[in-house]
C-alpha cells in the first residue's frame, strides 16, 4: 500500500510517497515534492488545492494519507493557514482515501522502537522532505485505530 506522508509548513504541503509491498518498501517517483496554497486563501484557492491533492492521490493510487499533526497551542503550535489545509485534506472525496493525523509523540516512540531501515540521506529525497518521509513510514508501522494491525 502506498502512503503519503505530509508535512504542513505555513501555506504549503510537503508530501512524501513509500509504499510497502511483501515487507519492503519503496519510494515511488512523484512529480510533486509540495502543494502550494495561494495567498488570497480564498474558497476557490482552497478547492484548488483539495482537486491537486486528490489528483495525486488518484494518480499514485495511494490508499492512505497520513500528516504530521501539528499542536494547537503552545510553543510548535500550528498557522491558521496550515489548520486550514488540514481540514481540506480531511475532506478529500476519493473512494477508499483514508486520512489519518499522526501525533509527534506516536512518531517519537515508533522511531525508538522501530528504526527507520536506511539513513535519510540515502533515500535520495530532499532534505524538506524528511518529516514527512518519516510521517509515512510511522504511518506504515503503526496500527489503523481500531483495526488492530499495521496498515500495510
Amino acid at each position: 500500500m502506498t502512503i503519503c506522508g505530509v508535512e504542513l509548513t505555513g501555506s504549503e504541503a510537503v508530501l512524501c510517497l513509500l509504499d510497502l509491498d511483501r515487507g519492503q518498501f519503496s519510494l515511488p517517483e512523484c512529480k510533486i515534492r509540495k502543494l502550494s496554497l495561494n495567498k488570497n486563501h480564498t474558497r476557490e484557492d482552497l478547492k484548488r488545492f483539495q482537486a491537486a491533492l486528490a489528483a495525486l492521490m488518484t494518480e499514485y493510487e495511494v490508499g492512505t494519507v497520513a500528516i504530521k499533526e501539528r499542536m494547537p497551542k503552545g510553543k510548535f503550535a500550528g498557522g491558521a493557514i496550515s489548520f486550514k489545509l488540514e481540514a481540506t485534506i480531511q475532506l478529500v472525496d476519493l473512494s477508499g482515501l483514508d486520512v489519518r493525523l499522526i501525533p509527534p509523540a506516536l512518531i517519537k516512540s515508533t522511531l525508538s522502537a522501530q528504526p527507520l531501515p536506511i539513513p535519510f540521506a540515502d533515500t535520495g529525497l530532499k532534505a524538506f522532505q524528511e518529516t514527512a518521509f518519516i510521517t509515512a513510514y510511522v504511518a506504515h508501522m503503526t496500527p489503523v485505530s481500531g483495526a488492530g494491525h499495521p496498515s500495510r
